[in-house]
């Protein structure tokens, strides 16, 4: 694939937002006046602190070559060089069932100022950006979303799902398995060093995953400039037995009230390759002194801790939607994933958009790979191009999606199809 900077800005969009006054362009990252307005804008659209020089720099100077910044620009302002709109993708790898990956478009820092809300330009732009994946050759495109109101309506659908999870320690009694291995406390920059090879064993076993690096892993370790919360996070990493790192946390410390016994951890992180890594750096997060309640954001939904307890009802957990996915190519995005249940369905997608909508033969051998091809027979299943990216991940029943309208047809013979033995996760936010 060529680099996606090379790609000419989406001719329809452009000229949509043309027509109103307004430019649509390209950031060149090398261009540091360019570079910093956007930045501050994306910032601002996010209700964020003005940033300093010094993480204005740090971010440029961390900008990928695949990282495609895009602003819309009002020469009627009174900062004309300042965007009133963003986004920013880039080409990742998302992890399917069957361990894995295809080819997706990351949309992140989708803003628009408030002063020009209500005329069209989160439309243009996020459509413009879908143009954008089909014609990079990318097949899917996924976002993890601020406001859940506004993605629907571009063929996105929540396909994983997340946790929050609190636990009263005092009722956090131990029954899993003694884990092996060792925990250590790390610096940040120790772990920077092993951490991400750490991420990549785990990422191809969980459908959901989203490759990262850059800036979310500097974020993820408090390293970016003018982080005020980096000072008070703490890192631990597990080693197997032979020594091999399997496992980290990341995690923070918070008083509450006038008792010092009951701070409360705040659990960033925990990544594990083995079962006994994740065994391990649970109990320890659990059985840390002068604390009563442990909280963890983005979980999975099958987090087996609460089998680990002699108290189910310790463990406490809310759940939200958290990665949305939208299907561009049908079959190369069909294909890539493998299947429970061999055979074949035939299903029709509408799109309004156009991009995935025809009828399509899924073929799946009995290896559970599968072959794609548009088909005239009888469809076996309809359903909205919404629907198929909730199914995608094998984490939505259809049969959920039945009761919603959006799909339609023999609805046991596609859970019995899609349905994932691994529940889909995704640990970050993009």
């Amino acid at each position: 694939m060529t680099g996606t900077t090379s790609l000419p800005i989406d001719e329809t969009s452009r000229a949509r937002l043309a027509s109103d006054g307004l430019r649509m362009v390209l950031v060149d990252p090398t261009d540091a006046a360019a570079h910093a307005a956007w930045f501050r804008a994306e910032t601002r659209g996010f209700h964020g602190a003005e940033p300093s020089a010094e993480l204005v720099e740090q971010r440029r100077a961390s900008a990928r070559s695949e990282d495609r910044m895009v602003g819309v620009l009002d020469d009627t302002t009174a900062m004309p060089e300042v965007p009133v709109a963003t986004t920013v993708c880039w080409p990742a790898e998302l992890t399917v069932p069957g361990g894995r990956a295809v080819g997706t478009w990351a949309v992140s820092g989708v803003t628009v100022s408030p002063t020009h809300r209500r005329r069209g330009i989160a439309r243009a732009l996020v459509e413009a950006e879908l143009r954008t994946a089909v014609a990079h050759g990318l097949p899917t495109a996924t976002l993890t979303v601020s406001e859940s109101t506004i993605y629907s309506r571009f063929g996105f659908s929540p396909a994983v799902l997340a946790r929050d999870v609190t636990v009263q320690t005092a009722r956090a009694r131990w029954s899993g398995p003694e884990p092996a291995g060792r925990v250590h406390a790390v610096t940040a920059e120790q772990l920077d060093e092993v951490g991400p090879q750490i991420v990549e064993r785990v990422r191809l076993t969980r459908p959901g995953e989203v490759s990262y690096g850059g800036p979310l892993w500097t974020r993820q370790l408090g390293l970016s400039v003018d982080d005020e919360n980096a000072k008070n996070l703490r890192f631990v990493r597990h080693d197997a037995p032979d020594g091999t790192p399997d496992g980290f946390a990341i995690y923070q410390l918070i008083e509450r009230g006038h008792d010092f016994s009951e701070h409360e951890l705040k659990l960033n992180t925990l990544v594990a390759v083995t079962a006994d890594a994740y065994a391990a750096l649970w109990r320890f997060v659990l059985e840390m002194d002068l604390v009563s309640t442990v909280t963890a954001h983005l979980r999975p939904v099958d987090e087996p801790l609460r089998w680990l307890l002699e108290d189910f009802r310790a463990v406490g957990v809310t759940e939200t939607d958290h990665l949305w996915v939208r299907v561009l190519d049908v079959p190369a995005a069909l294909s890539a994933r493998t299947y429970l249940s061999p055979g074949r369905l035939v299903l029709t997608v509408s799109d309004p958009l156009g991009h995935a909508a025809g009828t399509w033969a899924l073929d799946v051998s009995p290896d559970g790979t599968a072959t794609v091809t548009a088909s005239t027979d009888p469809a076996e299943a309809t359903m909205t191009v919404n629907a198929l990216g909730a199914l995608y991940l094998g984490g939505v029943p259809a049969r959920t999606l039945a009761a919603a309208g959006s799909l339609h047809g023999d609805v046991d013979r596609v859970d019995a199809i899609f349905r994932s033995p691994v529940a889909p996760y995704l640990s970050i936010w993009f």
